[in-house]
């Protein structure tokens, strides 16, 4: 027996998101005519049917979802929200928001207070301590799909920028410079932590280079927290070729600390990050960061929970789509050269 065809064959056929698919066979007026009709000639061609009646029996909805972000102080948190609210306001969605603060016992409330305010789904940018089988357990009594962006938890639908390769990327970079000892300094032992140390570790080792990290170089994620984590080691008289930096926002107490210390970012010690928000470009000198792409992480994140309530699939196996990072080079690390002893 040939395999049913699904919208999602569809959809790739087409050339278009799910989602998008989704609104055409639904007699959406959203999707432009010319789309429209790209979705209508993929459906001919692959023999399609639209089964309304099964799908009016899964669409017994409230057409609300919910978004959950530890906050939006953070320009990659606000960036991945707004992608968000643009893909469910398209598609007809009232979205929630909710924020964590990265306290899990507080977003276990926020995910419960919209359970029973019967949202249709849940995204949520998880706190960094969050506890999976809690998490999985009460939206499993719900049954609500969900889908997890940014940070990831092993059994859960996933988008999230691909964190070991575009460390990986960094440790290259640093290594090709001349780097011999790097630092990894800022965040907080959470999966995304794990992934970039671990892609760091793989890159740097490979060229012999050490890298540093320890309990005493994690912090939260603010500015003052990579501060401080920076401040524990020059106390102990270390200084590294370079920092790599858990994100942008804790990378703005690096450049401080460095500079109370009478060190220059850039010229004494070469400085990367992550997430490339437009807090990288804005420091002086403009900041190496890897790109994560969040309006992509969020569209996308938006999509497969889409897919999941079209399809009535929620049982189905848990999908992980990884967003290609880029490493963004600047001057924090490009005018970094070795250092050279005296005679």
């Amino acid at each position: 027996m040939a395999p049913r065809i699904t919208l999602e064959d569809v959809s790739k056929a087409a050339g278009v998101s799910r989602s998008t698919a989704s609104l055409v066979v639904r007699g959406s007026s959203r999707i432009p005519e010319s789309t429209a009709e790209k979705v209508r000639q993929a459906m001919n061609e692959l023999g399609y049917v639209y089964n309304r009646q099964a799908a009016n029996l899964r669409q017994s909805r409230t057409m609300t979802l919910g978004l959950i972000v530890t906050e939006i102080i953070n320009p990659y948190f606000a960036e991945l929200a707004m992608a968000v609210d643009q893909i469910t306001h398209d598609a007809g969605y009232t979205i929630f928001i909710g924020y964590s603060r990265d306290l899990e016992d507080r977003q276990h409330e926020i995910v419960a207070s919209m359970i029973e305010r019967q949202v249709d789904g849940l995204l949520i940018l998880p706190a960094l301590d969050t506890d999976r089988e809690r998490l999985a357990k009460q939206v499993t009594a719900a049954n609500i799909p969900v889908v997890l962006l940014a940070r990831h938890f092993p059994g859960f639908d996933y988008v999230g920028s691909d964190n070991v390769k575009g460390a990986g990327m960094v440790g290259e970079h640093l290594a090709a410079l001349g780097s011999k000892t790097v630092a990894f300094v800022g965040g907080r032992p959470a999966p995304s932590y794990r992934e970039r140390e671990k892609g760091l570790r793989i890159a740097l080792e490979a060229h012999g280079v050490q890298l540093w990290s320890s309990e005493e170089l994690r912090s939260p994620v603010t500015p003052e927290g990579g501060a401080a984590a920076l401040g524990r080691l020059f106390d102990r008289g270390n200084l590294p070729d370079a920092v790599v930096v858990y994100s942008d926002v804790v990378a703005q107490g690096v450049y401080d600390e460095m500079r109370r210390r009478g060190l220059e970012p850039g010229r004494d010690i070469a400085v990367a990050s992550f997430d490339d928000t437009r807090i990288a470009a804005a420091q002086v000198p403009p900041m190496t960061s890897v790109a994560g792409f969040p309006g992509e992480v969020g569209s996308k994140g938006t999509e497969m929970l889409m897919a999941r309530l079209s399809e009535g699939n929620a049982d189905a196996p848990a999908q992980v789509t990884l967003i290609e990072p880029q490493l963004k080079i600047r001057s924090s690390t490009a005018t970094w050269r070795p250092r050279t002893l005296s005679a």
